[in-house]
């Protein structure tokens, strides 16, 4: 009996079909769209050893996403910082304070899941407040005490999922002082707010006020990217140093007292807010951001058709902003203003 040859198109139905047939899901032209790409892997006749870094990655962020889909309407905070940290240091300290006042308040915190300050963060904040994103490394790096073997700890072998997940998942990012993973992820976090990449949160250098980590840290970004013109005078808004884990949540508290979220929707950006915008806000914002304005002003806005597949924000007020997307450190700017309405 001769084989019928099967061809991508045949598939393709196939799979419709298949979709179909399930119990349906309103993102079923992205699923579909996602196994096309599968298959035509096969076309692209693509080595093995890409095969198995695609699958991997796919996996580890499904089961991620997985992981945080019931957590979704919590805000949490990502805390990154040296494993070497011993649990006597004041450093550990301090994260530990700082994970168990943010639980406090009704956050929830990612760290590494690894030992310093990655454990200081779990311990203060409790195995319940907690999510561990940890790392396969060549040697082996176990989970803390304070996240093993609980259901929210999960292990990655590539940092760049990893660090999707924690940027994705945060709504504010504390950095203590830590070595080359720490500042690899602190400048990831920064370049992905100046270029617009992530959503636009708190990021926190913290330090003991007479160790001046970060500081000479800052001394450098001025001193030297600034000075040469690397980075412009607004980049430097996305981060702020403090020395107390107090201001940590004060910060963080501030920067949600009326911002509460923004996408974009075509050419425009839809903020969300947690109060009505008045009209002195309104008045405020397109006199003092005309910069970053393209066409028209800001303006008060119903949600959005297109935002229907966000239902969690729909009774919340909104700014519309024809925002030129480029100066997004004039945009945390904004964000700041808002947040001092009366």
């Amino acid at each position: 009996m001769k084989r019928e040859k099967v061809t991508l198109a045949s598939l393709e139905h196939e799979v419709r079909e298949w979709l179909q047939r399930g119990r349906g899901s309103p993102n079923e032209e992205l699923i579909a769209e996602m196994m096309r790409t599968v298959l035509k892997l096969v076309g692209d006749e693509a080595a093995r050893g890409d095969l198995k870094i695609l699958n991997r990655a796919l996996k580890e962020l499904r089961y991620a996403f997985k992981v945080f889909a019931p957590y979704r309407a919590v805000r949490k905070v990502s805390i990154f910082g040296s494993t070497r940290v011993q649990e006597g240091d004041p450093y550990y300290q301090m994260a530990a304070r700082l994970g168990r006042r943010l639980a406090d308040e009704g956050f929830m915190v990612i760290t590494g899941a690894g030992a310093g300050i990655m454990q200081a963060g779990h311990e203060g904040a409790g195995k319940g407040h907690s999510f561990g994103v940890n790392i396969q490394l060549p040697f082996v790096q176990e989970a803390n005490r304070f996240i093993r073997e609980d259901h929210k700890l999960m292990t990655f072998h590539f940092f760049f999922t990893r660090k999707l997940i924690f940027v994705k998942e945060a709504d504010a990012v504390v950095f203590f002082p830590g070595g080359y993973g720490t500042h690899d992820e602190a400048i990831e976090a920064l370049t992905l707010a100046q270029t617009g990449k992530s959503q636009i949160v708190p990021i926190l250098l913290v330090d003991l006020p007479d160790r001046g980590y970060w500081k000479e840290w800052e001394s450098f970004v001025r001193g030297r990217m600034l000075h040469q013109g690397f980075v412009s005078e607004e980049d430097l808004d996305f981060f702020k140093i403090v020395e107390d884990v107090e201001a940590v949540i004060e910060e963080i508290k501030k920067f949600y007292r009326n911002y509460h979220s923004y996408r974009f929707v075509k050419q425009d950006l839809v903020i969300r807010l947690q109060q009505p915008p008045t009209a002195a806000l309104i008045k405020g914002l397109n006199r003092d951001f005309g910069d970053i304005l393209t066409e028209g002003e800001v303006r008060s806005t119903n949600p959005l058709t297109e935002e229907a597949d966000d239902p969690e924000t729909l009774s919340l007020p909104r700014l519309l902003v024809p925002f030129n997307r480029k100066d997004f450190g004039r945009l945390r700017k904004m964000i700041d203003v808002i947040n001092s309405q009366d």
